[in-house]
């Protein structure tokens, strides 16, 4: 009987993988890798055999049955199975429900943490997901259930919508009637993570306009406070008339 770890793959790019998720991968005998982990992680598991298991939304191209099969299989032939999932394991990935399977068969597991992809957008755009004293708290939700059914909340400073690029603009009537003032600012980045990632700015009443330009990309979808653009310090102080510092030009 062997045993599984799941590996969080980041969001994109292959180097943001963590040096624990690197190490296991290079030891795998079996990876099971989901749609959106980067092709180069192959590289860091030169002698293992890779499965694909990828699903995009809800149009599952392995249904997670026959995945938690296939890892109770693959358990009880290898030394060490790795489920490698996009962004982090733990959010949005079916995660619990692999974890029950594998309990069930008694078999070992581990769970190493990635990067997430609302993280990645975060850092794309230079928005901290959290402001000192304005910015206390972040929801993470999936913009749309399993039943299909579009949802937003207002329960936190910011909102983060994981898999919502197909629904901008009924996204945006959803925040409306959640509470959302109409120029709440939004931020919408898709691939985040990756060197193609592409952010764009709105604010609850032009969300839909982003629908066009973020077609047929994982996107994620930030509103409140964490959307909103730190202030450019230089601009900042030629405004206030504060003298900006002094460049070093001795190099």
């Amino acid at each position: 009987m062997g045993r599984v770890a799941f590996v969080g793959a980041g969001p994109g790019a292959a180097d943001l993988i963590t040096l624990r998720g690197a190490r296991l991968l290079s030891m795998a005998d079996v990876v099971l890798a989901d749609a959106l982990a980067d092709p180069d992680l192959r590289d860091l598991a030169p002698r293992a055999i890779w499965r694909d298991v990828g699903k995009r939304g809800f149009d599952h191209a392995v249904q997670q049955r026959t995945i938690d099969a296939m890892l109770v299989h693959e358990a009880k032939r290898h030394a060490l199975v790795v489920r490698l999932k996009g962004g982090d394991p733990s959010l949005f990935g079916r995660l619990e429900e692999e974890l029950q399977a594998l309990a069930a068969h008694g078999i070992e597991c581990e769970v190493v943490p990635g990067v997430t992809a609302a993280t990645a957008a975060a850092a794309h755009t230079r928005r901290p997901l959290t402001r000192r004293g304005r910015g206390r708290s972040v929801a993470f939700s999936t913009a749309m259930t399993a039943a299909h059914e579009l949802r937003a909340s207002r329960s936190a400073d910011s909102e983060v919508f994981y898999m919502a690029g197909r629904q901008l603009g009924a996204l945006a009537r959803r925040l409306r009637e959640a509470g959302w003032p109409e120029t709440t600012p939004v931020s919408v980045v898709s691939r985040a993570g990756c060197r193609d990632a592409l952010a764009t700015d709105h604010c609850i009443g032009t969300l839909a306009q982003a629908a066009l330009l973020h077609a047929g990309r994982p996107t994620v979808v930030t509103a409140g406070i964490a959307a909103t653009a730190l202030p450019d310090r230089a601009k900042t102080a030629a405004d206030t008339g504060t003298p900006r510092p002094a460049r070093d030009l001795s190099h």
